[in-house]
């Protein structure tokens, strides 16, 4: 089956970066299309009747999504270096599996590329493996990167 609507998370950690690579071989192989999306979590207490904003928080938000743009770009530039032309997307919302499903869903994907940090025992069970969530809630095919 070729792949034509191609899906990489990218947190800007090298791990994701490799996936960014794998994908655009991918990508170029069947002549698809490559989106890189980075998930920023938006302010969760922005609709509580006890919580007001802080310039702290606005700060890190902003921070949070300028981190992320930055991520993409360099995501950008190493799927160009592998010939392909990537859209890029920030996704607002929760950082967890589902924003990554939903998009991937939303944009009509045939294949999501991810990296896996490749955490075991204590530090797995604390953390979770993100893309072992994303493998479990998705009936997409998933390809994930160790390397």
């Amino acid at each position: 089956m070729p792949y034509q609507n191609i899906l990489v998370p990218v947190d800007g950690s090298p791990i994701s970066l490799s996936a960014v690579q794998k994908a655009a071989q991918i990508a170029q192989a069947f002549g698809g299309q490559l989106t890189l999306i980075s998930l920023v979590t938006e302010d969760p207490f922005s609709d509580a009747d006890f919580y007001y904003p802080s310039p702290i928080m606005k700060e890190y938000f902003v921070q949070a999504y300028t981190n992320a743009e930055n991520s993409l770009k360099q995501a950008q530039a190493i799927a160009s270096e592998n010939g392909v032309t990537a859209n890029i997307q920030v996704v607002k919302g929760n950082v967890s599996e589902e924003g990554v499903i939903e998009t991937a869903e939303k944009l009509k994907t045939d294949l999501i590329v991810m990296g896996s940090h490749g955490r075991k025992g204590f530090q797995k069970f604390l953390l979770g493996s993100f893309a072992q969530d994303v493998l479990k809630g998705t009936k997409l095919p998933v390809l994930i990167v160790k390397e």
